[in-house]
């Protein structure tokens, strides 16, 4: 099940005991990615760009439920 992404009118709420603001994210990510490798070999990740992104699940901090996180306004966000 993957669970929406917050928007700019909404955000996460957790159905079980009404936590908003903790929350752990599994996302899956396929990017493409410029690595500069110094003389020595050591890697640096100059550019990230991501192709494409989803959420797997989100596990409320506060009581540990899993996907039991549902969108909710945010306060004044009809304004």
């Amino acid at each position: 099940m993957t669970v929406p992404l917050p928007t700019a009118t909404t955000r996460w709420r957790c159905t079980l005991c009404g936590n908003l603001t903790r929350f752990d994210v599994t996302r899956s990510s396929k990017v493409v990615e410029y690595v500069h490798l110094d003389l020595a070999g050591e890697a640096n990740v100059e550019e990230r760009e991501v192709v494409s992104e989803t959420i797997e699940s989100v596990r409320c901090r506060w009581c540990n439920a899993v996907d039991q996180v549902e969108l909710v306004d945010r306060p004044g966000a009809g304004s």
